[in-house]
């Protein structure tokens, strides 16, 4: 059989030799990928508090009326979560944040929705996102200033923090997680 007559019935000589390699440089560059990204998601980890701290207790304006001060949430596990009405990943994230929170509230896990909503116009934007999308989110929603933010390192939202029954970070998390994902979250929270 000639060069002519392989090339016309199958592959070419060589030809699989150059398609594993193109195999393997693909599997390459997808494993190099995956470890950027990890490794993104550690420095992003990085620059929040970290595990052990005991954060500043703050006094933070319910939106159902009152206030809030962390500490006063000592003895419970505590779900922060850092959000704004104007957040895509915050919107989408949040009915598994209430549905969770109402799933453990039973076994000590407490959710408070800090919303960085700015400005004099943050009660009202904030009342009609939970009007129109998410009425059920209500009794959880607390105002977080800009000292409160600092304290908690929050440069990107959403973010994520647990308290332990101390009122120390446990865990922390910059960015959107899935519904499995928050409640692996939280059942190890609610171990220690």
């Amino acid at each position: 059989m000639t060069t002519q007559q392989a090339g016309t019935q199958g592959t070419p000589p060589g030809a699989r030799g150059d398609k594993a390699k193109t195999a393997l440089s693909v599997v390459a560059v997808l494993g190099l990928a995956a470890l950027a990204f990890l490794g993104v998601r550690e420095a992003q980890r990085a620059r929040l508090v970290p595990d052990g701290a005991s954060p500043p207790s703050f006094q933070m304006s319910k939106h159902a009326g009152g206030s809030l001060a962390l500490s006063d949430l000592k003895g419970q596990v505590v779900m922060l979560d850092f959000w704004a009405t104007w957040c895509p990943p915050c919107r989408e994230e949040m009915p598994s944040l209430v549905k969770l929170a109402k799933e453990y509230e039973s076994q000590g896990l407490v959710f408070v929705a800090a919303s960085r909503d700015d400005g004099a116009t943050a009660p009202q934007e904030v009342d009609y996102f939970l009007q129109r999308f998410q009425p059920e989110l209500r009794p959880y929603v607390v105002y977080a200033d800009d000292d409160v933010a600092r304290a908690f390192q929050v440069n990107a939202l959403p973010t994520l923090y647990f308290l332990d029954r101390d009122g120390k970070v446990i865990d922390a998390q910059r960015g959107m997680l899935s519904e499995d994902g928050l409640r692996r979250r939280i059942e190890r929270a609610l171990k220690r």
